[in-house]
């Protein structure tokens, strides 16, 4: 799908859950969020028919995001789903990595194609105080699970926080070397400011370029994630409308989004 601007649309974000088990300080307010109850979050079957119609319309690349989407039941269910759609070319997943001990493989098996993981510490007092009461053990070990589950290309996404974790970069990028991960670093945003940066390592935040969409885990289509236009999926009775009516909805540029936090959207 092309955008006003002549932007080829082919990426679907999917937050599969506002839950999360960490509570990361730039997508997590201290006091939380009102989390949605069952029926308001997508069922795996929304989600498939979903996935159904973007690829009718030409997506060919699909994330998995939350929350942190492997606290969601049934996860890699869904993610065998949606491998058997011959259409879906490239099934990635967004995960702090702390439950892929236990899920890298099944994973794998199922047919996820990638891995993204979020990891902003390499130290385990400054982890803990970046999450909220994370393990860097934890986490490190997921990284481990997924390069022994077979996993390639895993992107390491870290967040640079002034006066915080700057300082480690030079150790991030060790580590990605040592560990065959791509490091990533993205600088804080904030959706209430319209305060955001381009992605160093990636193509993030470069809007001449930008070809998703994302999908809340309460149905909701958003063109970008500096902006509080949404269609709400399940209100239109035919989904490829609803499509249409978010890429043309889709801005030049991103301005800012004060309905959600970032949790609420996937980032």
């Amino acid at each position: 799908m092309l955008d006003q601007y002549n932007r080829e649309i082919y990426y679907l974000r999917i937050a599969v859950t506002d839950r999360c088990n960490l509570r990361c300080t730039y997508c997590m307010p201290e006091e939380g969020i009102a989390l949605k109850t069952h029926a308001e979050i997508l069922s795996f079957e929304e989600i498939e028919e979903i996935v159904k119609t973007a690829v009718k319309l030409g997506f060919y690349k699909f994330r998995l995001t939350g929350g942190e989407p492997l606290v969601r039941r049934g996860i890699v269910d869904l993610v065998a789903k949606l491998a058997e759609n011959k259409g879906v070319k490239i099934l990635a997943m967004t995960t702090n990595g702390t439950l892929l001990p236990s899920y890298a493989s099944a994973l794998k098996s199922a047919g996820l194609t990638r891995l993204n993981i979020s990891l902003d510490s390499l130290l385990p007092e400054r982890y803990a105080q970046i999450t909220r009461g994370g393990s860097l053990a934890a986490a490190l070990a997921g990284i481990q699970a997924a390069r022994a589950a077979g996993f390639e290309k895993t992107k390491l996404n870290v967040v640079l926080v002034d006066n915080f974790n700057v300082d480690e970069k030079e150790h991030f990028i060790q580590f990605a070397d040592e560990n065959g991960l791509k490091a990533r670093f993205i600088k804080k945003m904030d959706l209430k400011s319209g305060d955001y940066y381009m992605v160093e390592g990636g193509a993030g935040g470069n809007c001449v370029i930008c070809n998703r969409l994302r999908l809340t885990a309460d149905g909701k289509l958003r063109s970008c994630l500096f902006s509080d236009q949404e269609v709400d999926v399940r209100k239109e009775k035919n989904l490829e409308e609803a499509f249409y009516k978010a890429v043309a909805d889709k801005p030049e540029k991103g301005e800012k989004s004060k309905k959600r936090e970032m949790i609420e959207i996937g980032g």
